[in-house]
This record gives C-alpha cells, sequence and structure tokens, in this order.
C-alpha cells in the first residue's frame, strides 16, 4: 500500500494568528482597490487624462519613477505592471508558513505567463522593449532571468535557454513551427498539475485546492468554447484538456465538444458555470472574449463570496490578488482602446467588471 503523503505544517497554535494577520493586511490593501463606478470615469477620459488620474492613485510611484523614460501607453503599462509585481512581492514577503507557501505556489503562474509572453514576442516580432513593458517577475523565475530570456534573438534561443529550469524539458521537444497551441498548453498543464500536487500537501489547504480545481474547469470551458469554434473533436480532445478539474471530469468535456449544440447546451446548463454565461452562448460565436470574461469574472466572484465565511484561510489573500490582476488588467485595456482611438462601449467590453 502506498504510504499517504505528508503535509507540511507550522507550530499548529500560531496557523490561525498568520492567517488572521495575512487577513488584515489584505484587507488594508483591499480597501484601496478602484471601485467599479471608477471605470465610468475612466472610460470617458482621454489618455493624457487617464495617465494623470494614475499618478494620483496607488500607481503614483511608479509613474513618477517612470516619466522620464516613458508617456502615454508605455508609462502606463510599465507602471501598472511594476505596481502588480511589487504588490504581489509584498504580500509573499509578508506571509510566512502556510499562508506564504500557498502564495508562493499561486505566484509560481507568473513563470509560465512571463515565458509564454517571451515565446509569443520573438515569434511576432515584438521589441525587447515592448516584451519587456509586460512582465511581471513574481514568480521563481528572477527579473534577471526574464530580461535574459527577451535578449535572445529568437524563439529556439529562449527554449534553450530554459534548460536548467524545471520548464525546459516540457517544451523542449515540442514542434510550434506552425501554432504555439502544443506548447502554450503543455506549460499549462504542468503548471496545474504541479499546483495541485504541491498545494494538496500543505496543511489547511483544502479550500484552496477547491479554487484551483475551479480555476482548471474554468480553464477547460473556456478550451471548449475554442475547440467548438475551430470545429475540432473526436479524438484530439482529449490533448488539450487539462486534468483534476472540481466538476467537469475529462470525460464529460470530451463529449461536450462532440455533441450537437443543443445537447452541448443541455450538458452545460447542469454545472454551475452555466448560470454566468447562458445569455451569450450562441451556435456560432465570432468572438469568445465575452465568455471568457464572464467565467472569469464568476471564479473571482466565488473566491471573494467564499473568503467572507473563511476568512482564517489563505482565500482573502487569493482573492485579493485576483481583484488587484483584474484592476491593472482593465487600467490597460483602457489605455489600449484609447490609445487605438476605439469607442468606449468596445472598450468596457473588455473590462472584467
Amino acid at each position: 500500500m502506498k504510504a499517504p503523503s505528508k503535509k507540511r505544517r507550522y507550530g499548529g497554535s500560531s496557523v490561525k494568528a498568520r492567517y488572521a494577520y495575512g487577513t488584515a493586511r489584505v484587507h488594508a490593501m483591499k480597501v484601496k482597490l478602484f471601485p467599479k463606478e471608477t471605470y465610468t470615469k475612466l472610460l470617458a477620459m482621454t489618455l493624457p487624462e487617464l495617465t494623470r488620474f494614475i499618478e494620483e492613485s496607488e500607481y503614483k510611484a511608479e509613474v513618477d519613477e517612470l516619466a522620464r523614460k516613458y508617456s502615454g501607453i508605455d508609462l502606463i503599462e510599465f507602471a501598472t505592471h511594476l505596481n502588480l509585481a511589487r504588490t504581489f512581492i509584498k504580500l509573499r514577503e509578508m506571509t510566512m508558513g502556510e499562508p506564504h507557501e500557498l502564495i508562493v505556489e499561486y505566484l509560481r503562474r507568473w513563470d509560465i505567463r512571463e515565458i509564454k509572453t517571451i515565446l509569443r514576442g520573438k515569434r511576432y516580432g515584438a521589441s525587447d522593449e515592448e516584451i519587456l513593458r509586460v512582465l511581471v517577475p513574481t514568480g521563481e523565475l528572477s527579473l534577471d532571468f526574464l530580461q535574459n530570456l527577451v535578449r535572445k534573438p529568437s524563439v529556439e534561443e529562449v527554449i534553450a535557454a530554459l534548460k536548467g529550469t524545471v520548464y525546459y524539458d516540457i517544451i523542449k521537444d515540442i514542434d510550434y513551427s506552425e501554432s504555439f497551441t502544443e506548447l502554450e498548453d503543455a506549460l499549462d498543464k504542468f503548471y496545474y498539475l504541479r499546483m495541485v500536487d504541491s498545494v494538496s500537501k500543505i496543511r489547511g489547504s483544502s479550500l484552496y485546492l477547491r479554487v484551483i480545481e475551479m480555476e482548471i474547469d474554468v480553464a477547460n470551458l473556456k478550451t471548449l468554447f475554442r475547440l467548438r469554434n475551430a470545429g475540432i473533436s473526436g479524438a484530439r480532445v482529449p490533448e488539450y484538456i487539462i486534468p483534476n478539474g472540481l466538476y467537469l471530469t475529462d470525460q464529460e468535456i470530451e463529449k461536450m465538444a462532440n455533441a450537437p449544440f443543443e445537447e452541448f447546451v443541455a450538458l452545460l446548463s447542469t454545472y454551475p458555470y452555466w448560470s454566468a454565461i447562458s445569455d451569450i452562448v450562441t451556435e456560432r460565436m465570432e468572438s469568445l472574449s465575452k465568455i471568457e470574461l464572464r467565467l472569469d469574472k464568476y471564479l473571482n466572484e466565488h473566491v471573494w463570496k467564499t473568503s467572507t465565511y473563511y476568512p482564517l484561510t489563505v482565500l482573502p489573500m487569493l482573492g485579493y490578488m485576483l481583484s488587484k490582476d483584474t484592476e491593472a488588467g482593465n487600467i490597460q485595456a483602457i489605455a489600449r482602446g484609447k490609445e487605438a482611438g476605439l469607442p468606449e462601449d468596445i472598450i468596457k467590453d473588455h473590462l472584467l467588471l
């Protein structure tokens, strides 16, 4: 019989105190997030007005620090990403024990994001400066290491430079000549499999593990809609699915991918996620961005709602990190929309509110 895995633990009597401290700090940070009505004001601003508004907010230090070198959209993107990185590092460093370990595990996703961002940038000819401005170095990979990757002239050399990290063996043999999909899917699968395994070994992690499993469901649902839009079905479907979801099994996702639209909707409607997207799902959807935003919003709201019932857990901290990431993303989306001259309603459709 296989021996049960041992969960890491730290001085039991002080565990609640560690979570209480983290929750209190996060509560103070949460009140500084932009309320929903602020985005209505931001949407009505010009790009210079938006920059001035950001400079007078929690992003002031970063805007002031970078204003001599950047302006316009570059300044906003660099400043929001730098603030996001500093915020997450602060949260990581102010915790200890189980809360710290769980936050460290969460932040590993940024390594995956950064690798994918750098690889995409190299594939599509982005400049080093364009790639650097969207990096948020808060995971295991240091800023120096990421900057070294960015300086590599090609995708092949970026992958070669990953040798010595856990990511190299995952992608070194993948053929990406036609598409990055397989490569990115392999990185995502590795992240979630490692996440589930690592988190399950940490004492008091059951609620957090449930959130990760729900996040896997959401990722698989996004993939499911993409597969249906691309006409991919049959034996190829399992290649794209991440295992260990909360409600959706591999077999159920495969069944939905292969089902006619009416049956697909009937099957999907039996899951809690359906309430978030039921009014926008149609048989032929040119864009899936609204569905993906709705699913992300459902996950974020679930984390916050659950955290109110379990304040002495990592969930308030996780909820804050999701909200902070969302805020930075919304600011950047508004700035990019303004720069492109898009109407307010089009920009709003790309915000997670």
